[in-house]
């Protein structure tokens, strides 16, 4: 499968110190594309990759490893049938619940967005904040 469009080429992302493999890589670059994407209204779309924004590309590079992380996280609480813990002195069971999940869930998309906040604020492109939605 060919990721096209990449903000952050595989080769930028090994010199700035990544460590995931191309294939692991190439899905987190496209699911980080996508939430700046959102962010910006797509004003980055169409733009070729040598004139993409350092920050734009240092964003891209910090929401990999938080999408990651989060996708780490959800792996472990929900492996092992959903067993959070576990004692054999009574023998007692507890189970991940439901709100752990979305609490996962709501602080990867708190993360995420002040990942871009953080980064992509005060980026100009075009004579145009991208982040920019019409409101100060």
């Amino acid at each position: 499968m060919e990721f096209s469009g990449q903000y952050l080429t595989y080769e930028e992302y090994r010199l700035l110190g990544g460590t995931l493999g191309i294939t692991p890589f190439n899905l987190l670059e496209f699911e980080a594309r996508r939430q700046i994407d959102i962010r910006t209204l797509n004003r980055l779309k169409n733009v070729s990759s040598e004139k993409i924004p350092q920050e734009v590309k240092l964003c891209i590079l910090k929401l990999i490893e938080a999408i990651d992380n989060y996708a780490s996280s959800i792996k472990s609480a929900t492996e092992n049938g959903n067993i959070a813990s576990e004692n054999t002195d009574g023998y007692s069971v507890t189970y991940v619940k439901s709100a752990q999940i979305k609490e996962i869930v709501n602080s990867r998309s708190t993360e995420l967005n002040d990942i871009i906040d953080t980064y992509l604020l005060n980026v100009i492109y075009n004579g145009e904040h991208i982040v920019y939605l019409g409101v100060e």
